[in-house]
């Protein structure tokens, strides 16, 4: 039976939609974004326009960045009739509009069309959309897959609302995982399930991915090819082809991603059309992503002897991007693991699509943990290179390139101690890491002033550098110096080290320290009695991929208190604290619980003025009139909108590079600049960036 036949004739008049669109948010400026207000309109213009759908069926939630009135309302008369009738997108809108207000009209067919921010929800997999009024204590939101449940039970009029179609321009990531992102629980209920009444529902992304929205015109990707698509039909035309649309949509994104454009699919959740026969893209040559090749039960009895009582390996993630490139296929755009060890992120792969040459997704991950992951296990190593080529052998799979080496990194490291009796000065000694390590200088047992050690430092920072120029003019590059590490007592922890003058360039000119190399302060002394909770804790960030939602905890004020270390410590997570405190005495608690609780990176702001403190004085922080912003916006990649995004966005990884781009930044708008000048970012010379590396340090013994 063909689907015009199904629905009534005179669709239009016997529609009635809710259509939101949200901006803005309560819970923080980072979350904000613009277009969805204007995608949201711009469906609204073809509901009341060629869709013929009267303005009073519609109700339109909007809350823009900037005033609704900016907005074009003069596209159609439709619009202009919904001018004085939308009311702002919060959550209590939302269920009235839901729950009470459409249930109680007389219609045929139910449009949901929403456009912002999405999260799924962890333990159904439920579609959580937040509203405008979210707020840090309780991120308010629209369960639509609930809502969609409720809609189909009996607790509808039976007689009314035979079709429903949802159509969702949102990212489908997980929610976060902090537990200061609180979603609460939202289930609406239902009666009975009514038979025959259809759902459609079209979403713009799979499960993990995010949506793309071009922030510079103001629409959503999905948004475009849809509008398009519908072009001028009216809402019978359109609503009994929407199989069709969709099928449209989903080879227009395959197109865009082969292309290399975009990796953004949209899925239809419901596979049915409105006869309720399936339209599965699978069914259309060429329409689907191509499967990969599943692993067989020899395959997984092996890794099950292999994997048992193995943590995860550092390179765990590096591991799991590469199986996805080497298969030929995009990786999910969530950042971390799916799982916490090596047989989860196996059975992960295993579910997924693949690229073209039919590789099932694990062996290049194997593959990989066989190059970088033994840890020095050689025996291990060969039984897994061994499982990859019995594997490869019996399911007929083509031979995989080699996985790329790690990246060689040359620090240099610089180690202070209080000598032992009291003597002014510090014990200090140099050595570099390549390759290997070698010590290159030592103040022989003999207090040496902190400008002493300075000097040397620029000293073998131009030897380096000449050594490693004729390395390269011959052809040979051992690489140059790309980071300073200072180990250092905790009294020193809040020292300007970055800020340290070197020569550069002609003419005598200098430089800061930090906008040169990337400078990070490490404090050995204070690892003795946490080492298992540091380097576990490490181990879970490398293995995560730096990027996974629970990594960065943002302590602030109210937080910091004399528990907080415990709390720090008590599990894998955070591996990363930034604090965002407004006193030197809350900064100095904060840096106290970082060591206590074993957490191996963290950054705050120092001083504006720094001098050197006690220990009783803690590591010292920005004083209140000298508090330098917030650190997120600091050092979190910009969203499409150009604003911050969320602690889980933060690449922990990257931080030694993003802090000395960030100190690059201040230092070149601040030349010439008068003190206080907005242009320059805020806080970006008084950064501090506590990074302690155990793969990456020598015994604890002392200078003296």
């Amino acid at each position: 039976m063909n689907p015009l036949d199904l629905l009534p004739s005179e669709l239009g008049p016997r529609t009635f939609a809710l259509v939101a669109g949200v901006e803005k948010y309560k819970i923080s400026h980072h979350w904000n974004l613009r277009g969805p207000a204007r995608d949201a309109l711009r469906f609204a213009r073809w509901l009341t326009g060629p869709g013929g759908v009267p303005p009073g069926h519609v109700r339109l939630l909007l809350s823009p960045l900037d005033d609704p009135d900016t907005l074009d309302w003069s596209a159609s008369a439709g619009l202009e009739a919904l001018r004085g009738t939308h009311r702002p997108a919060t959550e209590a809108n939302t269920k009235s509009v839901l729950f009470d207000e459409l249930p109680a009209c007389d219609g045929d067919l139910l449009v949901i069309f929403w456009a912002g921010h999405g999260y799924t929800e962890p333990r159904r997999g439920d579609l959580m959309l937040p509203s405008a009024d979210a707020g840090p204590g309780q991120i308010l939101h629209l369960n639509l897959d609930s809502a969609l449940r409720w809609w189909r039970s009996s607790l509808v009029k039976r007689e009314v609302f035979r079709y429903q179609a949802a159509l969702v321009d949102a990212c489908r990531v997980d929610a976060p995982r902090e537990a200061r992102w609180n979603f609460g629980a939202n289930d609406y209920g239902g009666g009975a399930t009514v038979p025959g009444r259809r759902q459609f529902r079209l979403y713009a992304s799979r499960e993990g991915e995010a949506a793309r929205n071009d922030a510079e015109r103001g629409a959503g990707r999905f948004t475009e090819e849809l509008l398009a698509e519908l072009g001028e039909r009216q809402v019978h035309e359109a609503v009994s082809g929407l199989a069709e649309t969709a099928r449209s949509i989903h080879r227009t994104f395959l197109g865009l991603r082969a292309r290399g454009e975009g990796w953004q699919l949209p899925q239809f959740v419901v596979d049915r059309n409105w006869d309720a026969s399936s339209f599965l893209d699978d069914d259309v040559p060429g329409l689907a992503p191509p499967r990969a090749g599943r692993l067989d039960q020899s395959a997984w009895d092996g890794l099950g002897a292999l994997f048992e009582g193995r943590d995860l390996p550092r390179c765990a993630y590096e591991a799991y991007l590469w199986a996805f490139k080497a298969a030929g296929c995009a990786a999910p755009a969530r950042g971390g693991l799916p799982g916490d060890s090596l047989l989860e992120v196996a059975q992960d792969l295993d579910e997924r699509h693949g690229g073209p040459g039919g590789m099932p997704l694990a062996v290049p991950f194997v593959r990989f943990l066989a190059e970088q992951g033994a840890a020095g296990d050689e025996r291990w190593a060969a039984r897994v290179r061994d499982w990859v080529r019995a594997t490869r052998e019996r399911l007929g799979l083509p031979a995989l390139p080699p996985p790329p080496p790690p990246a060689r990194k040359t620090a240099l490291h610089v180690r202070l101690e209080a000598p032992p009796g009291g003597e002014d000065g510090f014990l200090a000694r140099m050595w570099l890491r390549r390759e290997a390590t070698e010590l290159i200088w030592e103040s022989e047992g003999e207090p040496v002033r902190l400008d002493a050690v300075r000097d040397a430092l620029v000293r073998h920072l131009g030897a380096v550098a000449k050594a490693w120029g004729a390395d390269a003019e011959a052809g040979r590059l051992s690489g140059a110096v790309e980071r300073i590490e200072f180990h250092v007592p905790y009294e020193l922890l809040d020292l300007d080290f970055d800020q340290w003058q070197v020569p550069r360039g002609p003419g005598g000119r200098t430089r800061p320290l930090g906008v040169v190399y990337q400078v990070v302060v490490r404090c050995p002394q204070e690892r003795e009695d946490t080492g298992a909770e540091w380097r576990g804790k490490w181990r879970w960030l490398w293995a995560q991929g730096g990027r996974h939602p629970d990594a960065v905890r943002v302590v602030a004020d109210a937080d910091a208190d004399d528990g907080l270390g415990m709390e720090l410590g008590a599990g894998a997570a955070p591996a990363c604290v930034l604090a965002h405190t407004r006193t030197g005495a809350r900064t100095s608690t904060v840096v106290e619980a970082v060591l206590e609780g074993g957490v191996p990176v963290a950054l705050w702001h120092r001083a504006p003025a720094p001098t050197r403190p006690g220990r009783s004085g803690g590591a010292g922080g920005a004083g209140t009139d000298g508090f330098a912003g917030d650190l997120l916006a600091l050092l979190a990649p910009a969203g499409e909108d150009g604003r911050a995004t969320d602690p889980g966005a933060l690449d922990v990884l990257a931080l030694p590079a993003r802090v000395r781009a960030v100190r690059l930044a201040a230092a070149v708008a601040g030349a010439g600049a008068p003190v206080g000048d907005r242009r320059q970012p805020p806080g970006g010379d008084r950064l501090v960036l506590l990074w302690d590396d155990p793969d990456d340090t020598l015994i604890l013994r002392s200078l003296a």
